[in-house]
């Protein structure tokens, strides 16, 4: 009797498989190396309304309420950049785009901006929607003193929805 020698050669199968599984890897790496870019896509933008040439649309239509960068200022129509952290503006909603600006609430989308302050990291933007609400007369000026942001997609402190007060 003699043994026959199997052969050491693999299955197809188990090639198949073990390609398949170093290709969703190899994927998978790459798509996570590059997360920051996927959600940083206008990092490059300036951080504050203070740098932008055009910051806002103008003086509000009679009867529409403005935006207050901070609370301070003269109310804006429909403002490019919002301030979020007002103590360092170091978190700016950037590139706003409204797609609904009226008398009791707006619709907007734009990108927030973080800057990395710790660990000398990369700054990030998180892609977001914006909503404008709760009109109030502030100083003789008609303001919006609501914002809502929803990230879409990752966000800078996990959360996916933030409320600020914008009086």
């Amino acid at each position: 009797m003699t043994d026959r020698e199997r052969s050491r050669r693999l299955p197809a199968r188990t090639v198949l498989a073990a390609f398949a599984a170093v290709t969703v890897l190899a994927a998978g790496g790459v798509w996570f190396g590059q997360a920051s870019d996927r959600a940083s896509a206008v990092d490059a933008a300036p951080k504050t309304a203070a740098v932008q040439d055009v910051k806002e649309d103008g003086k509000p239509p009679s009867g529409l309420p403005g935006v207050r960068d901070c609370g301070f200022g003269t109310p804006v129509s429909k403002p490019h950049v919002i301030t979020l952290a007002c103590r360092d503006a170091g978190t700016v909603a950037t590139g706003i785009s409204w797609k609904y600006y009226g008398a009791r609430e707006a619709f907007g989308a734009g990108v927030v901006q973080v800057e990395k302050t710790t660990g000398g990291g990369a700054d990030s933007g998180f892609p977001a929607t914006f909503r404008l609400f709760a009109p109030k007369a502030v100083d003789g000026g008609l303001v919006f003193t609501g914002l809502e942001v929803r990230y879409e997609g990752s966000t800078p402190l996990g959360d996916t929805t933030e409320m600020y007060n914008l009086a």
